[in-house]
């Protein structure tokens, strides 16, 4: 007689087919196609650009500025930023309240849930079998409950996370500060791009011409092979450095139009100030410091984060005490055997962690020590914002100077020139000398445009340095016609701040 396979038992069964459904849900790694890729780019590409006004006309520093406030992702970052810190807020302020949990459910089971009793001196069975649970039974509970020691630290942990939201806001703060600096440097070199690109182009023609000529006098052997190579040598010097001018203005408008969010390769023009005059400061040095330890952002972040550490010892503390937890609750069974299916009840439950007391010290000096942490860091930063007022200010100072002298060297190359093309006749001075006054006077105007470039991005690490907003507290509208008024508003509070009368 053939003997039977072995029974297999039903949890063995059971166990090898979670295995092969699990087997079969096993999640394998889907690449990215072209397609995708393709499409996401484009999507980013669009939504980068889209919803921003239009330019209307030439733009002026004000508008530059207001677009980079609406319109740079940067800051855009740092609104999401400040937008999530707010959301956390409003649940922190959920956590203060009672919970209230809402259970129902549903059992059946293939057998009685009998059950007797045994005497415990006889060991003999006092009961026969019985029942007093449904085979199947459906349960609904609403209870509400509060526990004090929760409620209080959720309390401390309400009042940090509104602390980090106002940290956030100084952080885009800070954001703001560096980008205007940015946005001053790059208009103004910008500005200087506009006014000499087209004055690089007549030069560099002369230029050429004249290595030209010189190399069909070479070739014509009209003058010495010597004099002939360096006069060469010459002209090729001034058409490298021509076109390493041209190079550098090329690159002035897409740097703002980065910093203003506009698609690369857009032409557009910047407004030509009548005079460039030097940005006047006037502020004593100690009513700077004064101005920078009151106004700096990452001054008032480090007071926030103070407060926080304050608050993260008092919570510590409240977790030591004893939790008081409150409970009303109304439930119901479809049990038949229950003579009262519907009940309510109250419960006050008292507990208590007894190592904390062991450990209070010690939870106490890490609160304390992470206070100490955010106190030395606030010293620090003080320390290092006083640092950057005083160089702030002296760069200044320096970049005052060297503008100045720069107007002074401008002007004696113009004179130059204009000696020189009174002078270049055939027997005189020749075409050198006119080519290379002409590329020199260029010069002297671009440094003129990059060294008031600087002055003025001195004077904007000035004003960031000293934590002058360019916006006001409260703005009308967010298009960028309000917001560039509100910024030449600002501007004119800065003149007032830094150089008072």
């Amino acid at each position: 007689m053939t003997p039977c396979p072995p029974r297999v038992p039903n949890r063995t069964l059971l166990t090898a087919a979670l295995a092969l459904a699990f087997a079969g849900c096993a999640l394998q790694p889907q690449p990215l196609t072209s397609d995708e890729r393709q499409a996401a780019a484009q999507d980013g590409r669009a939504r980068m650009f889209a919803q921003q006004e239009p330019l209307q006309g030439p733009v002026t520093l004000e508008e530059a500025m207001a677009r980079a406030i609406k319109y740079n992702l940067d800051h855009r970052v740092k609104l999401m930023e400040e937008a999530v810190a707010r959301r956390q807020l409003d649940l922190s302020n959920v956590d203060l309240l009672p919970r209230l949990a809402a259970a129902a459910g549903y059992t059946s089971r293939d057998n009685e849930q009998a059950s007797s009793s045994r005497d415990i001196v006889t060991g003999t069975q006092s009961l026969v079998p019985s029942v007093s649970t449904d085979r199947s039974r459906s349960t609904a509970d609403l209870t509400l409950s509060w526990n004090v020691l929760d409620f209080g630290v959720s309390y401390y942990s309400a009042r940090q996370q509104a602390d980090r939201w106002l940290a956030t806001q100084e952080r885009r703060r800070k954001v703001v500060h560096l980008l205007m600096q940015q946005t001053r440097q790059a208009y103004w070199q910008a500005v200087g791009a506009q006014q000499l690109q087209d004055k690089v182009g007549p030069v560099l023609d002369q230029v050429r011409a004249a290595l030209a000529d010189a190399r069909k006098v070479e070739v014509e052997k009209l003058r010495q092979p010597l004099d002939a190579l360096n006069y060469q040598r010459q002209l090729l010097e001034l058409v490298r450095q021509l076109e390493a001018v041209r190079d550098e203005l090329a690159q002035a408008k897409p740097r703002l139009a980065s910093v203003m969010n506009l698609p690369p390769g857009q032409v557009f023009a910047v407004t030509t100030p009548p005079a460039m005059e030097a940005p006047p400061i006037g502020l004593p040095t100690d009513r700077m410091e004064e101005t920078a330890l009151l106004r700096r952002p990452e001054l008032v972040e480090a007071q926030y984060n103070e407060r926080i550490g304050v608050l993260e010892t008092r919570k510590a503390l409240a977790r030591l005490l004893p939790g008081l937890e409150l409970s009303l609750g109304t439930h119901t069974d479809s049990n038949s055997f229950l003579v009262n299916d519907t009940w309510s009840e109250a419960g006050l439950r008292i507990s208590w962690n007894l190592l904390n007391v062991f450990n209070a010290e010690t939870i106490r000096g890490v609160a304390q020590a992470q206070l100490d942490v955010a106190r030395q860091q606030s010293l620090a930063l003080n320390m290092a914002v006083l640092t950057q007022v005083h160089l702030a200010h002296l760069e200044y100072l320096a970049r005052a100077r060297q503008y100045d002298l720069t107007q002074q060297v401008h002007t004696v190359e113009q004179r130059i020139l204009q000696q020189t093309r009174n002078a270049a006749t055939a027997n005189a001075q020749g075409k050198l000398e006119e080519i290379r006054a002409s590329a020199s006077a260029m010069m002297s105007e671009l440094k003129l445009y990059q060294s008031y470039g600087a002055l003025q991005g001195a004077y904007g690490q000035v004003i960031a340095t000293l934590g002058l907003d360019p916006l006001p507290d409260s703005v009308a509208a967010h298009d960028v016609k309000t917001l560039g008024d509100a910024v030449r508003a600002s501007e004119k509070t800065w003149t007032q701040v830094v150089n008072p009368s």
